[in-house]
């Protein structure tokens, strides 16, 4: 199988690149990543397998409609990571996110449209998020819970979601929608919260903790979410969501005092920070569809993952330093 992943320079979207071409990446045959490389696409993400024949990369936006229709046409499955995914920006430049996020999808949906036969079926997996039902106060969303985004970003890949879905239902292009819970892992730019936290602690510095700590992430680690998406694209139904969750749900504030401890550092480093517009208390998702049906459950322990993701921030400073405020400040 010929795969094209889009965004696959990112954090997830690299370590499914390199599932697809290590020894349990299923029936691929080559793999083509087609990635902007904005600040959060990382070409060292991909040197691993930079080498391998089956590999190739383009440098390209997935709102170019003449490039994703030839590449598409190329393929026999598109897996879209390819987003703007950063909360925080989303409250001040909403527009880069429904450029990219609803029509750079649409993009791809019209060129699976233009290249779809019954001789030449193709498949789409779009990876989406648990955002987009919103915060939950008790228990957990199912698949089928009407979508209730609360924040831009949320909105525009719930957007994106529906768009995908309404073409299988009026094309009957062959869709996946996977919906996972907060991903963490070895790779992750340091916009985001462990790898912020780890790399600030790290530094000596403080980490910025919203509000009064108490807003609650179900974690699962970033190798598992992408067994659970070849799982999919291999064996799930065309037109059907899949939830992605791990069940390890912690408030920021506990997933705080884990990372102090890893880092062998102390309380005082915790600077308290106003909250941001719009925090949903509580994301958790109902997995248990993907788990009865294709018999995916996740492998990685909380707290061992954990300690493996902060060491590795720890020794691989050269890849994250570059990343933050202070190196890009650096000269070349």
């Amino acid at each position: 199988m010929r795969m094209l992943v889009t965004g696959g320079a990112g954090f997830i979207g690299s370590h499914f690149v390199r599932l697809l071409l290590g020894p349990h990446g299923g029936r691929t045959t080559a793999v083509t990543v087609v990635d902007a490389l904005t600040y959060a696409g990382n070409p060292a993400n991909l040197a691993a397998v930079a080498d391998d024949p089956r590999y190739s990369f383009v440098h390209g936006d997935v709102r170019d409609r003449d490039l994703m229709s030839a590449l598409v046409a190329g393929h026999d499955a598109v897996v879209h990571f390819a987003a703007e995914s950063h909360v925080d920006h989303s409250l001040t430049r909403a527009a880069d996110f429904v450029s990219t996020n609803v029509q750079g999808t649409r993009t791809i949906l019209d060129a699976l449209v233009e290249h779809t036969t019954a001789r030449t079926p193709r498949t789409l997996l779009h990876v989406s998020t648990d955002e987009v039902y919103g915060s939950i106060a008790e228990g957990s969303w199912p698949e089928g819970q009407p979508l209730a985004p609360r924040s831009p970003y949320a909105a525009s890949k719930a957007a994106a979601d529906l768009l995908v879905l309404a073409y299988h239902h009026t094309h009957g292009i062959d869709v996946r929608v996977t919906r996972c819970s907060n991903n963490y892992g070895p790779y992750q730019h340091p916009e985001k919260i462990i790898p912020l936290f780890t790399t600030r602690l790290l530094q000596g510095g403080t980490v910025p903790l919203y509000g009064d700590g108490r807003h609650i992430r179900d974690w699962l680690h970033v190798e598992d979410h992408c067994a659970a998406l070849l799982r999919v694209l291999e064996h799930g139904r065309p037109g059907e969501v899949y939830n992605i969750g791990a069940g390890d749900e912690l408030s920021n504030l506990q997933l705080t005092e884990m990372l102090l401890a890893a880092t062998a550092t102390s309380r005082d480093r915790i600077a308290y920070v106003a909250d941001r517009k719009g925090h949903d208390r509580r994301y958790s998702v109902d997995s248990r569809k993907i788990r009865g049906e294709l018999g995916w459950s996740p492998r990685h322990r909380f707290a061992d993952g954990l300690a493996a993701t902060v060491a590795w921030y720890r020794d691989n400073r050269a890849w994250w330093e570059p990343l933050t405020p202070a190196g890009r400040r650096s000269p070349a």
